[in-house]
């Protein structure tokens, strides 16, 4: 393990995507032990995603966690998918950690319903329950969550909004083996936008595979521009990122 510093993130770099995973549930389980010390429910949001499964395998199997105090939510979803398909991100959850370690709440974002409703339902719910620790991963084109660089604003005005996907996106839903096709990824979802992401006190990033390195290091040492979302995280009020051998390597080189 290699931590550094780098504008005021923390940079973890393990060797293998197991090691990184159990050290990124170590220290989220850390957070959420001492917040639940201070308060008696905090608010945490995750990504859903292939890129987190070595996490959340790790936080499932932590049994000393309090999920009865802690309310969930996750970042986005896609629009026309239901609850039930395989591809859906709150059911990705549900199956790798909520229907074994059961919150007091899991707010599922529904892409059935009316857009512009639920967007609004599920801000007011984001407003109820400010989050205190938001669980993230980068995609190829450097988006957070949904946050497409054409769709990305760093100062939206929203809390959750409905984003029409890039092409990178939905080719990584195919590259990470969710769809078969790119013809079968919806156009559509709607997402948590980048300032309420942003708000949440702790942010911890977990970052693994090859596809993601010309990300990272956009994040990391690129401009702080749309054009890679996640390059603003440089700015969260606490940032943590965690790599392994094929998304670190190569983010050093030609700087």
């Amino acid at each position: 393990m290699n931590q550094s510093i780098v504008s005021q993130m923390e940079v973890w770099h393990y060797p293998s995507r197991k090691e990184l995973g159990k050290s990124v549930a170590e220290g989220v389980a850390s957070c959420m032990k001492t917040l639940l010390t201070q308060k008696e429910t905090i608010s945490v949001a995750f990504a859903s995603a292939p890129s987190q499964n070595e996490f959340l395998d790790a936080l499932r199997a932590d049994t000393s966690i309090q999920w009865g105090r802690i309310v969930c939510f996750h970042l986005d979803e896609y629009i026309g998918l239901s609850e039930e398909a395989s591809q859906s991100f709150s059911n990705f959850l549900r199956e790798k950690l909520f229907n074994l370690r059961v919150p007091k709440q899991f707010h599922a974002i529904n892409g059935m319903n009316n857009s512009a409703d639920e967007c609004e339902r599920y801000s007011q719910l984001l407003q109820a329950h400010p989050l205190d620790i938001a669980c993230i991963g980068i995609g190829e084109n450097g988006h957070i969550a949904f946050n497409d660089p054409h769709t990305a604003d760093f100062k939206d005005p929203l809390a959750v909004k409905v984003v029409k996907l890039d092409e990178a996106s939905r080719m990584q839903q195919v590259h990470d083996d969710c769809f078969e096709t790119y013809e079968q990824v919806p156009s559509e979802a709607v997402t948590l936008t980048i300032p309420t992401i942003l708000s949440a006190s702790l942010i911890f990033c977990t970052v693994p595979g090859k596809r993601k390195r010309d990300a990272v290091r956009k994040t990391l040492y690129g401009p702080i521009d749309v054009q890679c979302p996640a390059s603003l995280l440089r700015q969260a009020k606490c940032f943590k990122i965690y790599l392994d051998d094929e998304s670190y390597s190569t983010v050093l080189e030609d700087l």
